[in-house]
């Protein structure tokens, strides 16, 4: 994959790892829960999804796509789930999921191998974190929808991502 340049404080940063689009088959990967257990993509092979990708849960622009994406999460049908990763230590994520009251989508810890990172392409080189941005995987595995945001301190295009997602029911 060539190198993708996003931009981190206004400075270019490089992300690694295979860069996909819509259309692609959805890579399996393997994330951590907040009790340190692997979850994997076939444990949600019979749903449509959007993957949520973001820096830190200790971030403001990351804290509100959480909150935005698990209100969102209440309005959607029962066979879509949300997933939503970061490179946070899973304790983190459980400390500002329940500061945050965020228990309709589920936060998932990629700090261990950064296996979902590289094989959606979103690990930034410089700083071992994963840039912004969100995945709509229809049940059939198929990507249907993939922002990789260029400034990481911008939200993601929610309303693409959610048209994507309802366009499966």
């Amino acid at each position: 994959m060539d190198n993708v340049k996003v931009n981190f404080k206004g400075s270019p940063v490089t992300l690694v790892g295979t860069h996909l689009q819509t259309g692609d088959k959805a890579p399996r990967f393997t994330v951590l829960d907040g009790d340190l257990q692997p979850v994997s993509l076939s444990q949600y092979k019979d749903k449509n999804l959007i993957i949520s990708v973001f820096p830190s849960v200790d971030t403001s622009v990351c804290a509100l796509q959480n909150i935005r994406f698990n209100k969102e999460a209440s309005k959607l049908k029962g066979d879509v789930e949300i997933l939503s990763i970061s490179v946070d230590l899973p304790f983190a994520q459980k400390r500002f999921c329940a500061a945050e009251g965020i228990d309709n989508v589920h936060v998932y810890s990629d700090y261990r191998d950064l296996d979902f990172g590289m094989k959606y392409g979103f690990v930034i080189k410089e700083l071992r974190l994963l840039a912004r941005g969100v995945i709509v995987i229809d049940k059939k595995g198929i990507i249907r929808y993939i922002e990789y945001v260029p400034e990481i301190a911008q939200e993601p295009n929610y309303e693409a991502a959610l048209k994507a997602v309802k366009e499966l029911e």
